[in-house]
């Protein structure tokens, strides 16, 4: 179904709802009429069902669960000790945007925070019209397809009010495409959480155990591992997600969070490691090359579980990552475009081992640094003729006016240069990696560790496979692992918060005066939508 249709099918449902989108403003042509578009099984999946997947990968600010800027993955990767978008001179200040992002004074008014709040409820109220037009559908015909159908879309529901949860703590529970604004309800953070288990659980066995991430039938859908991915997730976060007053300095205990599983009470931990073994039960496993993960057409790995699909002819998904970090000269050098930003932060050098004897082989797949080269093996330069240098430790929040002001910092290299890639390299054909393997083993191992067991195998399963000594299964050292293993994948905010060292002072980010008592683990309610709506109250301490 064509962009146009969807969008003029969206124009009466998410207006309520969705304050002021830019895809409103937007003169659809070549529309059909919404009831001819859901009159047969092949047009309602097409149109209830695949059209929601255009959302999770974009090309526009804010939208998309990975690949663009200013939105879900900038949210919870600039806010951390991870990476740094330094001012640069003119470059990269845009307001004090980025460095807000990075001090964690972002405020009730950002409009990145506004915009993604928006995006992750558009998608909501888009699954909400899908399974009432499916639920519809399903009056008058009895297709064996049809549970199925709506069992996805819940999923993809409750995957979109997972992120909303954690990154907004207390959020409204709709369930409706065309609810009132004065019906909309807050919901405390632990309901959600409980909202989503029980939806997670409830479809899981409708959807098939088929592999997301390879080409065929599901590639690119959430299918029952993607579910139990985000299954674990939940478990593994439950003390944060069942925590209503985040500001208190007390959370739950996980060994006394139970989920249902199965009919069988399960605490928080046992309930992790439960639904990771049901992956691992699924054929899932390590790819011996870490690299071959976020290769040019990676969508043959048996590591990986959710991905965006990419394809610069068929679709329109972007990944401005690699973009956003290279020099202007590295990426002319590859005959594409760079922009000259994001770069590690001298914590992340320190966890890799960076300029030591024993640096983490894993830093030289993820990171340039050093001299840069050309394809052809030869120097790039500067535009007065000096050789191109990445100076790792030079990295700050602001290095105008330094000698080091354009070349500062580890840059992004984790996925393959793909050198046939259109629009200075944002349409690529890597598929963006979401959600894999690596994460199920760590997931495991921290869950034993929390829970009084040994987690040292599934540690030490992911550092053999990087070519690394063992180590113990330690809270400290999985949280150093998460950031070897997980570099520029978006999960370090989410990380930080769980172990309790989100709020912290590191380079260059003082920590905030009361921060200490862990307001900044989540988002304000975007003002606006708080005038829109006074029912809802805002998160303590904003």
């Amino acid at each position: 179904m064509k962009r146009s249709i969807i969008l003029y099918m969206l124009l009466g449902i998410v207006l309520v709802w969705v304050a002021c989108d830019n895809f409103l403003k937007e003169d659809p042509r070549d529309k059909l009429p919404e009831e001819e578009s859901y009159n047969t099984l092949s047009d309602l999946y097409l149109n209830a069902v695949a059209s929601l997947y255009t959302y999770v990968g974009e090309y526009s600010d804010s939208q998309g669960l990975q690949g663009t800027g200013r939105g879900v993955y900038d949210l919870n990767t600039f806010t951390t000790d991870e990476a740094i978008l330094p001012t640069r001179g003119g470059d990269w200040y845009d307001g004090g945007f980025w460095q807000g992002l990075y001090l964690h004074q972002w405020g009730v008014d950002n409009d990145a925070l506004q915009d993604t709040w928006e995006y992750l409820y558009k998608v909501i109220i888009l699954s909400n019209k899908s399974i009432e037009r499916i639920e519809k559908f399903q009056e008058t015909h009895t297709d064996s397809e049809l549970p199925g159908y709506i069992a996805e879309v819940r999923a993809m529901r409750a995957m979109y009010y997972y992120y909303l949860m954690d990154m907004f703590g207390r959020v409204p529970l709709v369930l409706s495409s065309s609810i009132p604004m004065k019906e909309v309800v807050q919901y405390e953070r632990k309901d959600i959480f409980d909202f989503v288990v029980d939806e997670l659980q409830e479809v899981a066995p409708l959807l098939a155990s088929a592999r997301s991430n390879q080409p065929g039938t599901y590639y690119g859908r959430i299918t029952r591992p993607v579910v139990y991915f985000l299954l674990a997730k939940l478990a593994l976060n439950a003390e944060v997600y069942t925590d209503n007053l985040w500001t208190d300095d007390v959370r739950p205990d996980g060994k006394y969070i139970y989920l249902e599983v199965e009919g069988q009470p399960l605490n928080a931990w046992q309930a992790v490691i439960y639904y990771c073994d049901r992956i691992t039960e699924l054929g899932y496993r390590l790819e011996a090359d870490y690299a071959s993960n976020f290769a040019v057409f990676n969508e043959g790995s048996v590591e990986n579980i959710f991905t965006i699909p990419m394809n610069k002819t068929m679709y329109t998904n972007q990944m401005q990552y690699l973009f956003r970090s290279r020099h202007y000269n590295h990426a002319a050098a590859y005959g594409l475009g760079g922009e000259n930003g994001s770069s590690a932060t001298v914590e992340a050098l320190q966890v890799f081992g960076y300029d030591t004897d024993s640096v983490d082989p894993r830093f030289g797949l993820c990171y340039f640094a050093g001299t840069v080269y050309d394809l052809k093996g030869q120097v790039v330069k500067l535009d007065d003729g000096t050789i191109l240098e990445y100076m790792p430790w030079e990295v700050a929040l602001d290095i105008s006016a330094t000698p080091y002001e354009k070349t500062a910092g580890a840059r992004m290299k984790k996925y393959e240069l793909d050198k046939t890639g259109t629009k200075d390299g944002k349409l690529m054909e890597n598929d963006i990696v979401l959600f894999r393997y690596a994460d199920v083993l760590l997931m495991k191992s921290e869950a034993k560790v929390r829970n009084g067991e040994n987690g040292d195998a599934e540690l030490n399963l992911v550092r053999s496979r990087a070519g690394v000594p063992d180590r113990d299964a330690t809270p400290e050292n999985l949280l150093a692992e998460r950031q070897l293993e997980f570099a520029w994948e978006g999960w370090r905010r989410q990380d930080l918060v769980r172990f309790g060292k989100f709020t912290r002072a590191y380079s260059s980010r003082p920590q905030l005066p009361g921060e200490e008592n862990g307001y900044t683990t989540v988002f304000p309610i975007p003002e606006k939508v708080r005038l829109m709506n006074s029912n809802l109250e805002q998160n303590p301490g904003y």
